[in-house]
């Protein structure tokens, strides 16, 4: 697809599609043909969890590929960041450096990979597969699992091939919808490709200056919608076409996600409104609106972008107040509804550890009594909740890890922890040297492997990554 938009707008550097996609039959085939397809008995536990984790890899390698064929990015290292930020739906770029090409310089047919990457890595490159080829039937469960984000998968039918369809469906339908609506501001081919990267909660756009180059009011309301819209769970999304209207508000972890958002939006407007600016201490500097309507659009815009890790970008919200700043940096940790195209911890991973302190607070003063830990009137077993808090530390530790790793290349402190912590979430823009009006270009090779490997990590929800390095794994 990216080769016939490069042969539409006449870019020689498009047939490095095709040389890749020759490379990756020719792989694909030999493999095929030397091994052979996977019997029903060949898919279990394991095998889910190793398809998952290293199709991701795989296929990042390859799409890296196009960048260095057509000369796009001559540095495989570059190419290789760029494609996995893509897929794993992050939005960091290293375009726009100073040993890069800027973000508008590239061919249009590398934008459009750049978004089709998003747009298949947000909903599932596996899910994608179990939904058109019939031979990956097998053993359809165990990849679902370890590729859909969420504590649970959420099955939408009893065949898991069937609900991959309807995701697939409602994800196509939900995203056409967006283009339809962005046409009367903007061309064809930069509807699509915003459409493509909100609908897959990934931020990339062919745009230098993202979604603010349009200073369109228009434009950002509908980006915002979709944006909530790709924040929730797409099982809320079925059930409510299929005629369940009340299903999100009944719904405690979309209720939270609600008034998250609505929270966020009304401290940054304090944070960044004229009038009310004024009032806090030590901002007389910061950057503010002196219209009520202005200052609600670019904070309810940048709210819904982080927590649901879009990454979208219509100000440089480091010029905004400490408020304004502390607020957004608190919606990194929080990320989107579970089974959504979003990143990060999931709003409903929040909710249970909340639930979990307050009843560890209860069960101290009633040693005795017993406190089951509800959702949605359902009981959560002590498995799913072992689970989360297993998540988080590892999450945590991950963060940390990238941090150190960042830092002692260069990065000072909170740079390389914000970048750590955009990474791991698949947010994309940061804080300081990787803030939302820098890039990644900078970062010391050996910098960008450890933050790409933090990406896929985050986007495969940490164990389907993690599991690939434990000996007992690959034990027999």
């Amino acid at each position: 697809m990216p080769a016939l938009v490069g042969w539409i707008y006449a870019e020689p550097e498009a047939w490095g599609f095709v040389w890749a996609a020759g490379l990756a039959v020719g792989l694909g085939g030999g493999a095929w043909g030397v091994f052979g397809a996977p019997g029903r008995e060949d898919v279990g536990a394991r095998e889910g969890f190793a398809i998952v984790g290293l199709s991701w890899i795989a296929l990042s390698a390859i799409g890296a590929l196009p960048f260095v064929l057509g000369g796009v990015l001559p540095s495989y290292t570059n190419a290789f960041f760029e494609t996995m930020s893509g897929f794993t739906t992050t939005g960091a770029t290293i375009l726009g450096g100073a040993h890069t090409p800027g973000i508008e310089a590239i061919p249009r047919a590398f934008h459009f990979w750049r978004s089709l990457a998003h747009w298949m890595g947000g909903m599932g490159i596996i899910v994608l597969t179990l939904a058109v080829l019939p031979i990956l039937g097998v053993g359809g469960m165990q990849l679902f699992r370890a590729e859909v984000p969420g504590p649970s998968a959420d099955k939408l039918t009893p065949r898991v091939r069937e609900t991959a369809k309807r995701l697939w469906l409602l994800y196509v339908g939900i995203t056409a919808i967006e283009v339809a609506l962005l046409l009367p501001a903007m061309s064809l081919f930069d509807a699509v490709n915003h459409a493509f990267a909100t609908m897959a909660t990934g931020g990339f756009s062919p745009e230098g200056g993202s979604v603010g180059d349009y200073d369109s009011a228009y434009v950002d309301g509908v980006i915002t919608v979709f944006m909530f819209l790709a924040g929730m769970n797409f099982a809320l999304h079925y059930r409510m076409l299929r005629g369940e209207p009340l299903t999100a508000i009944e719904d405690t972890e979309f209720r939270t996600y609600a008034a998250v958002v609505i929270g966020a939006t009304a401290l940054l407007v304090v944070a960044t409104w004229e009038p009310t600016v004024a009032f806090i201490p030590g901002n007389d500097g910061a950057s503010t609106y002196s219209s009520l309507a202005t200052s609600f659009r670019y904070a309810v815009f940048q709210a819904v972008a982080i927590i649901t890790t879009t990454g979208f970008g219509t100000a440089d919200y480091e010029l905004w107040s400490s408020l304004g700043t502390g607020v957004l940096f608190l919606l990194f940790f929080c990320g989107g509804m579970a089974g959504s195209t979003g990143g990060g911890i999931k709003v409903v991973r929040h909710v249970l550890l909340g639930k979990t302190a307050y009843r560890e607070i209860r069960q101290l003063v009633h040693p005795k009594a017993v406190l089951p830990i509800r959702l949605n009137e359902a009981v959560v077993d002590r498995t799913t909740i072992d689970n989360i808090l297993s998540f988080v530390v590892l999450y945590l530790g991950l963060l940390f890890a990238g941090t150190l790793v960042v830092s002692a290349l260069g990065l000072d402190l909170w740079s390389a922890f914000t970048a750590a912590l955009s990474c791991v979430g698949n947010i994309g823009p940061a804080f300081g040297a990787v803030g939302p009006t820098d890039n990644y270009a900078h970062i010391p090779m050996l910098g960008k492997w450890a933050l790409a490997f933090l990406m896929v990590a985050g986007r495969l929800e940490i164990y389907t990554v993690l599991i690939l390095f434990a000996p007992a794994f690959w034990r027999r």
